[in-house]
């Protein structure tokens, strides 16, 4: 009968996660040789070759990822074994790392901590401010816990790593300089915009957020400038620089300029919740998702 390694089977599933030998060192904090070395005992006592040379590089075999579909099921009854035990070990306390976009940490997180100190004070939690882009990676190694991501981050529902779900749709409003002509009109539509200069980042997710509502609501957005962050955006707007979409998230904080909701139009983004699959008994964990769903839910 074999015997599987676990700690030989993660190193093989960092490969296929990030692709480069070299890479999987960097996240695993091992030497490139020493990684090689795990991974060609591991194919010597499954008998089964797991790489194969592609130029410079390496790629999985069609056993690796045979191998590996059957090691994601380890890996989640394995935390799911962890949770049983930090649960019958700590009871009611534990801690949980959270990592989460910025936007997310002020109007979601921090009401959810602050909840969990009354409600489960044997509870810590530890706060990490990530790119929604990078939290699945966190969250893979184990760094984090539990991450809040958008949607355009997630990988898909069918993912055997994760548990995910939608925790919030967040509205897109649209920020205009407070002089704009049409900061105080009944209605607005997006499509009464779009002879105005747009401000949004100039490549991922958010780019194409702005670049399909506006496109949706039939025409192109002209980037008259771009920046990716809240402040950069809003200081823009205010001084007449462009209008821009943002969330609603955002839009509840926003200062100096004329903020409108978009009923007809109905952008939104929707934010994630996800978790390693097998943790969600945990807790700590369960303590903290529940707090984040209540804290999204009265946003409603």
């Amino acid at each position: 009968m074999i015997e599987w390694d676990i700690k030989k089977l993660r190193i093989l599933r960092t490969l296929a996660e990030q692709g480069t030998v070299t890479a999987t060192a960097e996240a695993l904090h091992m030497t490139p040789s020493a990684v090689s070395q795990q991974l060609t005992n591991l194919a010597r006592t499954l008998g089964v070759p797991l790489l194969e040379a592609q130029g410079r590089r390496v790629r999985l075999t069609d056993a690796a990822h045979l191998v590996l579909r059957h090691a994601e099921a380890v890996f989640a009854q394995l935390e799911r074994a962890d949770a049983e035990l930090t649960g019958y070990l700590a009871g009611e306390a534990g801690e949980v790392r959270i990592g989460a976009f910025s936007t997310a940490v002020p109007v979601l997180v921090v009401p959810a901590v602050a909840a969990l100190r009354r409600s489960h004070p044997g509870v810590e939690v530890r706060v990490r401010e990530t790119e929604a882009a990078e939290s699945y990676e966190l969250l893979s190694a184990g760094v984090v816990d539990l991450a809040l991501s958008l949607a355009a981050h997630a990988p898909t529902a069918r993912d055997p790593r994760f548990t995910r779900g939608t925790l919030l749709e967040d509205p897109l409003d649209v920020a205009l300089p407070p002089d704009h002509p049409l900061a105080g009109a009944a209605e607005l539509r997006l499509a009464d915009l779009s002879g105005d200069p747009w401000i949004y980042g100039g490549s991922g997710p958010w780019s194409e957020i702005t670049r399909n509502a506006c496109e949706a609501a039939g025409f192109v957005p002209e980037q008259a400038h771009s920046a990716s962050g809240w402040t950069a955006i809003l200081a823009m707007v205010e001084a007449g620089m462009g209008v821009a979409l943002v969330p609603r998230m955002v839009a509840s904080r926003a200062a100096g300029v004329a903020v409108r909701d978009l009923p007809h139009d109905r952008p939104a983004r929707h934010v994630i919740a996800a978790l390693r699959r097998g943790s969600e008994s945990a807790p700590a964990v369960a303590h903290a998702l529940a707090a984040l769903r209540a804290v999204a839910a009265a946003r409603v």
